[in-house]
């Protein structure tokens, strides 16, 4: 009989017997039904130094950024005290800093930056970043890229 099969009992009813243990099924789904909150920082524009053709290297563009951060949810954001939580005034200052820091060639190598700068708070457990660049077609509102990555401190 396989692990996890009904069996027979005395009286004629069927009862399914224990599958052993699976930490690596136990640990995932504790990790899915951990409380999360998402915070998020919605169409931030800003100028950058971002391109490989030499007109982008010439000047700054237009770049939208919308940032998606699950938080893991701890009782201690529940005292009403800013230092508690992930503050996103903090986070889009850290942004803004990063993308006035110098030229980028590509939008993914900034949204993989982006992302990292999440990750310098330990309580955010995974992001989606979305950049776009504004400026470069005039027949299509924006070009970019979107990443979803995972803390690794939290692997």
């Amino acid at each position: 009989m396989e692990p996890g099969a009904p069996a027979m009992t005395p009286s004629g009813t069927i009862t399914p017997l224990p599958r052993p243990a699976d930490p690596a099924a136990d640990t995932a789904a504790e990790m899915q039904e951990a409380p999360t909150r998402r915070i998020f920082v919605r169409d931030l524009v800003l100028p950058c130094l971002i391109g490989v053709h030499r007109h982008e290297q010439d000047g700054r563009q237009r770049v939208r950024i919308n940032l998606d951060l699950d938080i893991l949810e701890e009782p201690v954001a529940e005292t009403d005290r800013l230092a508690d939580v992930v503050c996103y005034e903090a986070l889009v200052n850290r942004v803004r800093t990063l993308v006035s820091g110098g030229h980028v060639n590509l939008v993914e190598s900034l949204a993989e930056r982006l992302a990292a700068t999440c990750f310098e708070d330990v309580r955010v457990r995974a992001v989606t970043v979305k950049l776009e660049k504004l400026d470069v077609f005039a027949d299509a509102a924006s070009v970019g890229v979107e990443i979803h990555r995972r803390n690794p401190q939290q692997a």
